[in-house]
């Protein structure tokens, strides 16, 4: 499956200002990284992949349509999936999105 060429449009339109912002096509989706450090990404399993802080994590995906991301079997902490359900208003996206926006701008940059 490809990623939502619609979601990374209204991913793309919330984070256009930020300083040190790229794009990178990452695990079948479209990541949007913040000096080197993916911050979001419209997934290409569906929905939103996006960075939080790790001690977060377990709290955060108690909220509707979060759940935490799973690589190989494996609860990844720091890491979240977030349904199309819970992005269909600009309100609901931008949510998230500035979460993981403010989580990657804490991390050192990259390269």
């Amino acid at each position: 499956m490809a990623y939502d060429e619609d979601l990374a449009n209204r991913i793309r339109e919330l984070v256009s200002n930020e300083p040190g912002l790229t794009e990178k096509k990452m695990f079948g989706g479209l990541a949007f990284l913040i000096n080197g450090n993916m911050s979001v990404s419209a997934s290409g399993q569906g929905g939103l992949l996006l960075r939080v802080d790790p001690d977060q994590t377990d709290k955060l995906s108690e909220q509707k349509h979060a759940e935490p991301f799973v690589m190989r079997g494996r609860a990844m902490q720091g890491w979240l999936r977030v349904a199309p359900d819970g992005l269909r208003t600009k309100r609901d996206l931008e949510r998230w999105v500035s979460r993981g926006v403010k989580y990657a701008r804490s991390l050192p940059a990259k390269g």
